[in-house]
């Protein structure tokens, strides 16, 4: 939160697991769809929070499989846990708040006397969160005798039901939604309360998250019943809740522009930017827009044509340089060669490229430094690399050029030698 200057212009609080991630879209297009939206036009005056069911150890295996963005925030264990930036540093005064009237060896003894509940994995066994996995069928009756064994010890707890397969037993002080105002108490401590705020789910334990306050709310188009039914009963007649008709985080891209909290066209879903004049000069907004062009092209899903090698060409310094991972350099005009001889290299392939943090900073009247993680995947193949560009702005017409390029290995994500890395 600290990269901020000011109030965040919007917070998505976002559930992951079929809500931000969709597991069935093995291209995992509208969850690249909306990274393109993010890092183009929020990332450098907004916050992205994550708020999952998920243990911070098969949440870090999530991210390994996924395309995800770093979020500034991770709400994790159903709101158990909550985390700060990239180092995910924990938060430990929410800790201290949640050990008010637990006991965590009196709800492991009590829960053992109910056959029907199979332990999730010790991963999934937090300090204040004990679960379980309950067949649907016998959820109500295991749910109600819990429940009466539990108020007999005089504990604060709740139990939350969810995906019709998992029972957690937490707090009652803590779920998605009390995290969530948590939060926005300590922005606001801080002057930071956002300019909007919107949350996104799909499942029973995603419920609270719409009880906060002063928040938009949508229920992406494949949610489960048990979340339609708790808003059919709860939030009927609230108009800043709605429930979208695309799935995850298509349906989080309709919600914004829905409830008209900022710009809902991803780079993504623009074919030709030739046609489609967008009036945007953000150094953000280039280079996600240039690394997609990059992408298509790499694909053959544009027309190999002298028009954009020549746009190509007028778009990078002729005297500038670019570094590559492994630390050799070459001069920037040889760019436009070196992409010429990889037009429809990846074609057929899965293959794709998104960025993740991008911040910039202003140098001078005319340029700006700009640094990224840049992110290929092929298959199940994944690399990255630190990138920092140096864009100047255009004189005589809209746009940047590229000055200077440089990129780093990150540790443990290079490319292997047989494996072409260019940009």
């Amino acid at each position: 939160m600290d990269r901020l200057n000011g109030p965040p212009r919007l917070m998505i609080v976002s559930d992951l697991d079929f809500t931000m991630v969709d597991h069935e879209d093995p291209k995992n297009l509208s969850l690249l769809r909306f990274n393109a939206l993010w890092e183009a036009y929020y990332r450098h005056d907004s916050l992205l929070v994550y708020s999952t069911g998920r243990s911070p150890t098969i949440y870090k295996q999530l991210r390994n499989e996924k395309p995800l963005l770093t979020p500034d925030i991770t709400i994790m264990s159903v709101g158990t846990e909550i985390a700060y930036g990239e180092p995910m540093v924990p938060d430990y005064d929410w800790e201290q708040h949640l050990n008010l009237n637990w006991d965590r060896d009196i709800i492991t003894q009590e829960t053992a006397k109910f056959p029907q509940l199979i332990p999730q994995s010790g991963t999934e066994q937090r300090p204040h969160k004990v679960s379980f996995f309950l067949e649907k069928p016998n959820s109500l009756e295991v749910i109600k005798a819990l429940s009466e064994s539990l108020e007999k010890h005089k504990l604060d707890v709740k139990i939350i039901y969810s995906h019709g397969t998992a029972l957690d037993v937490l707090p009652k002080g803590a779920d998605k939604g009390q995290a969530l105002a948590y939060l926005q108490r300590k922005l606001k401590a801080n002057g930071r309360v956002p300019l909007s705020s919107l949350v996104c789910g799909d499942s029973g334990n995603d419920a609270e998250l719409f009880t906060v306050p002063d928040v938009y709310g949508v229920m992406v188009g494949n949610a489960q019943e048990e979340l339609l039914q708790w808003c059919a009963e709860n939030a009927r007649n609230n108009p800043n809740i709605i429930h979208s008709t695309e799935r995850c985080a298509s349906g989080i891209i309709q919600a914004i522009g829905k409830f008209s909290i900022g710009p809902n066209v991803s780079p993504r879903d623009i074919k030709d930017w030739g046609k489609c004049r967008v009036n945007v000069l953000s150094p953000g907004y280039e280079v996600v827009k240039f690394y997609l062009l990059y992408e298509r092209w790499r694909r053959a899903e544009v027309e190999k044509s002298d028009q954009i090698l020549q746009n190509l060409k007028s778009s990078f310094y002729p005297l500038g340089t670019f570094v590559h991972p492994s630390g050799t350099e070459q001069p920037m005009s040889k760019c436009k060669d070196m992409m010429e001889r990889l037009y429809g290299d990846k074609q057929g392939k899965q293959y794709c490229i998104w960025l993740d943090r991008v911040s910039t900073s202003q140098i001078g009247s005319d340029a700006w430094l700009v640094k990224f993680d840049k992110w290929e995947s092929t298959g199940e193949e994944r690399h990255c690399c630190l990138t920092t560009v140096l864009l100047n702005t255009k004189q005589a017409e809209e746009g940047f050029t590229w000055m200077h390029i440089h990129q780093t290995w990150l540790d443990g994500l290079e490319t292997k030698p047989r494996i072409v890395w260019f940009l």
